[in-house]
């Protein structure tokens, strides 16, 4: 089995109207009001209005996002048990 290399992780904003992010894994989904992407440090939710992806790049993991940027989210990963030892525990 082959190990990705990991991917360096950068957001860059421009005045809340362009954002670029390398170190992205994946793109999850997309919408005019949000995007949300995997990355080697959790799940980046950018939130906004009119929201566009304008570049993705896969060899490079890099993402081009143009609109109005409202909020930029980080997620922790949660474990597959964590549900389990909520009711439990």
């Amino acid at each position: 089995m082959t190990e990705q290399p990991i991917l360096p992780h950068k957001l860059t904003l421009n005045e809340r109207k362009q954002l670029t992010v390398t170190g992205v894994t994946e793109v999850i989904s997309f919408d005019e009001t949000a995007v949300i992407a995997r990355t080697e440090h959790g799940t980046l939710v950018v939130q906004g209005k009119d929201l566009q992806l304008k570049t993705l790049l896969p060899e490079g993991g890099q993402v081009a996002v143009d609109g109005t940027i409202t909020a930029l989210i980080y997620e922790q990963p949660r474990s597959a048990d964590s549900w389990w030892r909520r009711l439990t525990g």
